[in-house]
């Protein structure tokens, strides 16, 4: 039995169709990836599984139980960490993690025992008593995550954890959601960051206009929408035009370039042509600093599934 089950999920605003018949299946014990652009339904999914919204269409089950029948029994079994964080910033960390305890039914002894457990899980431990307003926002995702741990959640929802978060905080986050799943915790994950995606789950489900597109494991998806690419980074910019013209004549396409970097890119259905691509830039005198074939990243799945950049694409740009 999968630990998340949902088939058919809709939701309305008014006119607005926010889901249009999702499908969706998380094995217990893994972590599956929700992608998809701002607006594709990601988090009115999550919520209708954390039963805060009720569909107005379809079913959904975590761990057996009903979302809508039974929203009880599902909340004693999950965890979720929305985009922003939900901690009482006038109080302390642990002061935080002890208010979610008691109303978790702990006693005080408990509660404040989970709450140090936690603090020092998260490398908190020496900010436990100063009060959330004075913490950065790593620091303040990081207790936002520990705070939905507090109940020892078999499932956790992750609603795009990292969102704003500098690449150092987000790896460290990375760790974390990495030792909950090794402990035997199951995840399901919302993010626009594809290398986020790349880098944790076990499969990805791709939702764009409230419908899923895609589906599959991150190395299926890539192969899904058409070989490999062939890329080559003349060692001199003076060389890009010369050896751009190359590569459209092996390929058939004209490649794309990336100016700043001088990397020339174009897909390529047979592995041959990187022995053929090297001669002719021998031949025509062109060095290079690069030169290969790897699969389509999860941007240029992103792209081609949705027709819109990713954000990892966007913050780049």
């Amino acid at each position: 039995m999968p630990a998340i089950l949902a088939e058919g999920l809709i939701k309305r605003y008014g006119d607005m169709v926010a889901l249009d018949g999702v499908n969706l299946e998380v094995p217990a014990g893994r972590v599956v990836a929700v992608l998809g652009p701002n607006g594709a339904g990601k988090t009115t999914t999550v919520r209708i599984l954390a039963t805060l919204l009720r569909p107005d269409g379809g079913r959904a089950e975590v761990d057996g139980y009903d979302v809508v029948r039974d929203p009880v029994r599902v909340r004693g079994l999950i965890g979720l960490t929305g985009q922003y964080a939900s901690v009482d910033e006038g109080l302390s960390g642990t002061e935080n993690l002890v208010l979610l305890g008691r109303l978790l039914n702990l006693s005080r002894r408990e509660a404040r025992a989970r709450a140090a457990e936690l603090l020092e899980r998260f490398e908190l431990t020496e900010a436990a008593g100063r009060a959330i307003s004075t913490f950065s926002g790593g620091m303040r995702r990081r207790l936002d995550l520990a705070a939905s741990l507090v109940g020892r959640p078999r499932i956790l929802f992750l609603d795009e954890p990292t969102t704003g978060l500098d690449p150092h905080t987000r790896n460290g986050l990375w760790d974390l959601v990495r030792d909950l799943v090794a402990d035997g915790t199951t995840v399901l994950l919302t993010t626009q960051y594809l290398e986020e995606a790349d880098q944790l789950a076990d499969r990805i489900t791709v939702i764009d206009h409230g419908q899923v597109v895609a589906e599959g494991r991150p190395g299926e998806l890539k192969r899904r929408i058409g070989g490999q690419i062939l890329h080559v980074r003349p060692t001199l910019a003076a060389d890009l035009d010369a050896a751009a013209r190359i590569v459209a004549e092996l390929t058939g396409a004209t490649p794309s370039r990336e100016e700043h970097t001088g990397l020339l890119s174009a897909p390529a259905a047979d592995p041959m042509l990187v022995s053929a691509l090297a001669r002719r830039l021998d031949q025509a005198g062109i060095p290079a600093d690069e030169l290969g074939l790897r699969l389509p990243s999860l941007d240029e799945v992103f792209l081609a599934l949705t027709g819109r950049p990713s954000a990892t694409e966007r913050s780049a740009a």
